[in-house]
């Protein structure tokens, strides 16, 4: 049995992601930093009577991320997609962070998803197929989101690379970007933008897009 993992299980996309691959019927695995956030997600998913795996790990933590991965493909088989959602979303402007407060932001926006890529891609590849997707924004970078805007065009390129290795052995990598604040009953509620998520994962092969802008 395989379905979906979502890494950045938090409020908002994370969990309304997890919730739409659990309406589809999708076994879900869905991973945060701290237990508290995962469990309120695996709550969330329990109206849907899909098989559940809620599991604590940091993004910027290698071996706990990779550890958590093993453990959802443990209990549910290899997934089928996985979705990068774990951002560090703070204003800032050039010259306003250390270097160690930008390397922590790029650790989260970037380097988690790096690590997750290289852990669950090539088996897809291997096994003919799935789909990776990151959350991105900044469509245009912001000179009030330095770090983010850094990180989202990085985000951005490290889905590039992804397909150029691997699109040709069957996995679809792309990035839903979000060009605004997430916020309930708005232009970008959270289940309207999660919509794209699943749109993606399920495009046909000679129909796949690696962007989609919401906003």
């Amino acid at each position: 049995m395989a379905g979906a993992v979502i890494i950045g299980a938090g409020p908002g996309i994370g969990r309304a992601v997890a919730v739409r691959f659990a309406r589809a019927g999708l076994p879900v695995a869905v991973i945060a930093r701290r237990m508290s956030t995962v469990n309120a997600a695996a709550q969330a998913l329990e109206p849907y009577r899909v098989p559940t795996v809620a599991l604590s790990a940091d993004s910027t933590d290698e071996l706990a991320l990779r550890t958590a991965l093993d453990e959802a493909a443990a209990e549910l088989g290899p997934p089928d997609v996985v979705v990068y959602n774990a951002a560090i979303i703070q204003p800032d402007a050039i010259g306003d962070l250390s270097t160690r407060a930008h390397l922590d932001a790029y650790a989260v926006n970037v380097i988690g998803a790096h690590t997750a890529a290289a852990h669950v891609v090539p088996g897809m590849a291997a096994r003919g197929g799935g789909t990776f997707l990151v959350t991105g924004g900044m469509p245009s970078p912001v000179a009030g989101y330095v770090s983010l805007s850094i990180g989202k065009a990085a985000l951005r390129t490290l889905v590039a690379l992804v397909d150029q290795e691997f699109g040709a052995h069957g996995v679809h990598a792309a990035t839903v970007t979000v060009a605004g604040a997430v916020a309930p009953g708005t232009a970008f509620d959270p289940d309207d933008i999660a919509e794209h998520y699943w749109r993606l994962h399920v495009q046909p092969a000679g129909q796949w897009q690696r962007e989609v802008v919401h906003g």
